[in-house]
């Protein structure tokens, strides 16, 4: 095999993180060499960064290294194209003076224009998509020049319902990335970027998309999207918690924040399968309203519950148990590691936003998802989830106010830990899958074959 050098580019959030670093590792023991980059800024906060044989790290500007500045996500997306393109190709070039040419790069969500700059300078490049085949899917429908997409050129077209893809079952206005919506406030940038993803696939001879999901999950959706290249190599997470081939890596690394030190004790002395775990991912801000109502519907689901709630000046003042009410019936944390969390024999039940990352590894882990969605993809997650894996279920919002009422999450929490028909299906079907993913992994398996002919094709 050619010895390949990887560049592994992604933005400081940890749900872009953790795939892409994951995956920086799983190059490395397959012998490449490996840099993950990230922004000047992000790379100062990363904590336990991997230390294995072949992965190195490096920052480049974004224009903003000492985080000072503040501008909206769109004029944000803007400086870091600008910016970034030029001291990416610094750091390309760089290597190539050290004598560790780079010979692919491998860029995530929010950089398409990485793809530009490979072009101009002769280098493969290939798209980490971190959210689902599904919601790629849509994209490709809405975004693709080539079909003719409603959004192939202009944005400024009410999107008409249902949307219809092969195989697949009817996508309705709450089914899809709310950002594709036009009176969503992320719509104006997010819906530009999301088109030059696409576009940019379909203007390169030989297209390359990485993705972190696995075939028997999502055999339809990957089906849709043959044509751009796609390759499905996951699910990226630790080697520990899958093939068992690298025991030791039992965490993603790269962590933003820094974790509780009391929970797994906590847990340990918890029944087996009786415990509900809450967390609304690293970048969601919930509402008040919405998190008396969590708290007030776990309090009297009389079962006990681990819950993240990410430290800010608010929650620092009411930390205790007296403050929240939890009478030992629960135990309440500012930051765990998730991966250790859901694979932990106690954790019964997951409610979550349902974003990408977090409804894969709960799939994975065995455990039912309660899917409380807010924004972007989460949405199709959940539409998944419930409709078409059946490995769990969406908690519906009171008519008019968006909140999920206390009465709405005990049910949810019933049906999935309940003796019910239906959560033992739930419970069925999630076993089922997560047999599955462990397969794909595994020497032979889909995932494995599908990143040995990826890095082949180079």
């Amino acid at each position: 095999m050619k010895h390949h050098h990887f560049i592994i580019i992604s933005l400081p959030a940890q749900g872009q993180i953790n795939p892409s670093l994951q995956l920086a590792k799983n190059l490395s023991r397959a012998g490449a060499r490996c840099t993950f980059v990230t922004t000047v800024n992000g790379f100062r906060e990363l904590n336990d960064l991997p230390s294995i044989d072949g992965l190195f790290y490096a920052s480049i500007s974004d224009g903003n290294d000492d985080g000072a500045a503040k501008m909206d996500l769109g004029d944000y997306l803007k400086q870091l194209k600008r910016v970034g393109s030029e001291n990416l190709k610094k750091l390309i070039d760089r290597y190539a003076g050290d004598g560790h040419p780079v010979t692919c790069l491998v860029y995530t969500f929010l950089w398409p224009w990485v793809a530009e700059v490979a072009r101009e300078i002769n280098l493969p490049s290939a798209f980490l998509a971190s959210q689902s085949a599904t919601a790629l899917a849509i994209y490709h429908h809405l975004f693709s020049i080539n079909n003719n997409g409603v959004y192939s050129s202009t944005s400024e077209i009410e999107l008409s319902f249902p949307i219809k893809l092969p195989e697949l079952p009817l996508f309705l206005r709450d089914d899809i990335p709310s950002f594709l919506l036009q009176n969503d406030p992320y719509s104006s940038f997010m819906i530009p970027v999301m088109r030059e993803h696409i576009q940019n696939l379909e203007h390169d001879p030989n297209p390359r998309v990485l993705i972190n999901t696995f075939d028997k999950l999502e055999e339809k959706s990957l089906k849709i999207l043959d044509k751009n290249g796609i390759c499905s190599i996951g699910p990226l997470i630790p080697s520990a918690f899958l093939d068992g081939n690298e025991l030791e890596d039992k965490s993603f690394g790269g962590d933003l924040f820094e974790k509780s030190k009391t929970y797994c004790q906590w847990l340990d002395s918890k029944p087996e399968g009786s415990v509900v775990y809450v967390a609304f991912g690293s970048i969601a801000m919930v509402k008040e309203e919405q998190k008396e109502e969590v708290l007030q519907g776990l309090l009297e689901s009389d079962r006990p519950f681990l819950w993240v709630i990410r430290s800010s000046k608010e929650d620092d003042k009411k930390k205790n148990d007296e403050i929240y009410g939890l009478n030992g019936k629960g135990m309440i944390v500012p930051w765990c590691s998730q991966i250790e969390v859901l694979f932990h024999k106690s954790i019964g039940c997951f409610v979550s936003h349902c974003g990408w990352n977090s409804t894969l590894e709960s799939t994975v882990a065995g455990v039912p998802l309660v899917g409380v969605p807010q924004l972007s993809d989460q949405m199709t997650n959940i539409k998944m989830v419930e409709e078409v894996w059946g490995t769990g279920v969406r908690a519906r919002v009171e008519e008019g106010g968006g909140i999920v009422k206390r009465e709405e999450l005990k049910r949810c929490l019933e049906v999935l830990m309940g003796d019910g028909e239906k959560g033992n299906e739930i419970r069925w079907n999630v076993k089922k899958y997560r047999d599955l993913a462990m397969e794909a992994v595994k020497v032979g398996g889909s995932s494995h074959n599908n990143l040995n002919k990826f890095l082949e094709s180079l």
